[in-house]
């Protein structure tokens, strides 16, 4: 391991816990939930990366409410059952000394109403506004369709009290902090997002009033976890067909992210432009690139900072050794790698194969394991 490389596992204090290195694992929909529970197979996956050395793993996005998301076995938190499930996975994870925050999820506008799960919620896709997306691809829905025009929500308190309960049962099932999905154009992006938010109350207009939707989200999970909530958000925008001109960009993230640090948070993880994972539109491509660590890190002076978006183990220990960031939060390597930061203590290579065609669903609902629990582990 070279001295840069070492500065990746010093420890970090994160909220009221120490993380053992800075080699964070992300978010990552992985689509293995049964009837939106989490499971036993779910539990070894989770306790596989703790085992293999992650300091803090963020799960997948968990839903706060029913929703018609393009992955059919998302995993919830709204009620006894699944709070009682994902309590097995914390627990597999504090076992094998690492951290946990669970990442609170509404997709709001591209769900889709003929999804079995937004049938079951017997409730509109909300949106701020009524503007569709556009794309979207629901693989499991008769004729692949793509977006639709949501319903604006009429009273966005009601799914801020959603953010706020499924807190609360977070809390209950011994997570150690909370992530509120800020990116990747989901609900509190879309609020923020000009292009998505055209309201005329409160809740749109002004760079105040679209960001007050996620300030006051995180102000619901503060009342109930404390130091121990975390933002995470993608200015650069994209994907799920959001993202406003540089300068509005610019200045809308100065004020959210300047707020958003006012409140005592966690952590907060910036996702830079991926230039693979931006979408065309009628030949034109959807997000705003810049530099996001550059535009935003000397904004946040009261969290921490933890950067994603392709990022390798080795351009991580330079941005830490550097003072750029506290930490790195890894995708994709985390998914083929089970042991990830053993490998890169020990210099061994991230060579593992992905298993595309299982990414997002087992063999069948008996081998949910297939291409998620059997990455092999490096010789050591």
């Amino acid at each position: 391991m070279t001295s840069k490389a070492a500065a990746l596992f010093s420890p970090l204090k994160v909220g009221s816990v120490i993380i053992r290195n800075r080699l964070a694992m992300s978010a990552l929909t992985r689509n293995r939930a049964l009837g939106t529970n989490p499971n036993d197979v779910m539990a070894e996956y989770y306790g596989q990366r703790a085992a293999g050395g992650a300091g803090l793993i963020v799960t997948e996005g968990i839903l706060v409410s029913r929703q018609g998301t393009e992955w059919p076995f998302a995993p919830g938190i709204w009620n006894k059952e699944q709070t009682t499930g994902w309590k097995k996975i914390v627990d597999v994870v504090h076992a094998n000394g690492a951290s946990i925050y669970a990442q609170l999820w509404h997709v709001g506008r591209v769900a889709h109403p003929d999804a079995p799960e937004q049938k079951l919620a017997g409730t509109p896709v909300y949106g701020p506004s009524a503007i569709a997306a556009r794309g979207g691809k629901f693989r499991h829905i008769p004729g692949l369709p793509g977006y639709v025009t949501p319903t604006a929500v009429e009273d966005p308190w009601t799914i801020i009290a959603e953010f706020k309960q499924a807190a609360i049962h977070a809390k209950e099932a011994g997570f150690d902090g909370v992530e509120l999905h800020g990116a990747n154009g989901y609900l509190p992006h879309q609020f923020l997002d000009s292009t998505s938010n055209k309201r005329t109350d409160q809740w749109g207009g002004s760079i105040e009033n679209r960001a007050r939707f996620g300030l006051e989200i995180l102000k619901a999970l503060v009342e109930v976890f404390g130091e121990n909530v975390a933002l995470k958000v993608s200015p650069a925008g994209g994907y799920n067909d959001v993202g406003m001109p540089l300068q509005e960009t610019l200045d809308t993230y100065k004020y959210y992210l300047t707020a958003a640090d006012k409140l005592g948070l966690a952590y907060i993880t910036l996702v830079r432009y991926v230039p693979h994972t931006d979408v065309e539109f009628d030949g034109k491509k959807r997000a705003t690139a810049h530099d996001v660590s550059a535009s935003y890190r000397h904004l946040i002076k009261n969290a921490k900072v933890f950067i994603n978006g392709a990022v390798t183990p080795e351009e991580g220990a330079g941005l830490v050794d550097a003072g750029t960031v506290d930490g790195v939060s890894i995708g994709f390597n985390w998914i083929t790698h089970p042991d990830l930061v053993k490998r890169v203590q020990h210099g061994k290579p991230l060579d593992n194969v992905p298993d595309i065609k299982h990414l997002q669903w087992g063999k069948d609902e008996s081998a949910l394991g297939v291409g998620y629990t059997d990455y092999p582990t490096a010789t050591y």
